[in-house]
């Protein structure tokens, strides 16, 4: 059986996560935790009049979202007061950060079942347990997180295929231009203006092996 890992959100104050700003460990592990992934899709115009065809728009950011606990009866090392542990995890996630005007970006690391950079989207703690004198003994935290995405990996994931760039695809045998436009803007009836920019006086007779390139259109993204 292999060494106990504890959940670790560290905290940094630069989209690169090259900046510590602090971190938390959790003190008992999350029983579970939740990981969505959202694909947007909408509906995109075409001639087809049985229905409408469902085009890809984006993949959302993906969320992790889990519960823990906090105890300060006495049976978790090191937690001596709910508040003070509470205070803790809201400076590394949650309170603003001046130097980047905002909470600090997290990586959010369970050894080998989590690794996830992110932003706190919320925190919503429930008490469970009070002193005689209304100290809090023990906490419910949930906590949402949202992943983070910096601008350069968002320009690898889209690999310069989005119908919003102009870009280039090379006919084989069985392709026809109006098919060739419906892999590349989700809609075949873009195939005119395809040909008059590729100055094919012919297209009806695609020869493979021929160069075709797809500029951006309106009304394709």
């Amino acid at each position: 059986m292999g060494k106990l890992e504890k959940v670790v959100v560290t905290g940094y104050s630069d989209d690169r996560f090259s900046a510590t700003a602090g971190s938390y460990t959790l003190r008992i592990n999350p029983a579970t935790f939740t990981q969505s992934a959202k694909t947007t899709y909408s509906p995109n115009r075409t001639t087809d009049t049985a229905g409408r065809i469902m085009r890809y728009v984006t993949i959302e950011p993906q969320t992790v979202s889990f519960e823990f606990y906090l105890d300060a009866t006495g049976v978790i090392e090191g937690i001596d007061s709910v508040a003070d542990e509470i205070a803790k995890l809201k400076q590394v996630a949650y309170d603003y950060n001046g130097s980047i005007h905002s909470p600090n970006y997290l990586h959010v690391v369970w050894g080998r079942a989590l690794d996830f950079k992110c932003r706190l989207k919320s925190a919503d703690v429930e008490y469970l347990l009070f002193d005689p004198d209304g100290t809090p003994l023990r906490a419910k935290v949930k906590a949402s997180l949202v992943e983070f995405v910096s601008a350069a990996e968002l320009a690898r994931r889209a690999n310069k295929s989005s119908p919003d760039l102009t870009h280039a695809r090379v006919a084989v045998a069985g392709d026809t231009l109006p098919l060739m436009c419906f892999r590349i803007y989700g809609d075949s009836r873009y195939y005119l203006e395809v040909a008059r920019y590729n100055g094919f006086i012919d297209f009806r007779n695609l020869q493979p092996g021929t160069r075709v390139l797809f500029p951006p259109l309106e009304g394709t993204s």
